[in-house]
């Protein structure tokens, strides 16, 4: 199994980078119809290992440059994402397996890992 890029992009954020990507891409597009000049948007994502964990946090940075009538207006947006790592590195924002809170009567599994109180 590998990464669903349609998924993976929407997860981003919580479905904010999708939604900032599709406005950029449009706004961007339309200075370059206006001014018949060149744009750039620009996607980049870094990653490192969360430690002690199956997870990598994801850099994710919007970066674009639309044409004016006299120049250039350029941005760049960066925020980040925690994802799980399944099988053959496919990204997910949900783990690919989550052990069973309850048993079959409705208390708590003693299999799971309790969670530690601070």
């Amino acid at each position: 199994m590998t990464t669903s890029v349609n998924q993976f992009i929407s997860e981003l954020d919580g479905g904010v980078f999708e939604e900032k990507l599709a406005h950029i891409l449009s706004d961007v597009a339309s200075a370059v119809t206006d001014y018949d000049r060149k744009g750039e948007v620009q996607v980049t994502l870094k990653m490192g290992k969360i430690k002690n964990s199956h997870q990598v946090q994801i850099e994710h940075t919007l970066k674009y440059k639309k044409p004016t009538n006299h120049g250039s207006i350029s941005e760049d947006n960066a925020t980040s994402t925690p994802m799980y790592v399944g099988t053959k590195g496919a990204l997910s924002f949900f783990p690919e397996k989550q052990d069973q809170m309850f048993d079959k009567k409705g208390g708590i599994n003693s299999e799971v890992t309790p969670i530690r109180k601070s």
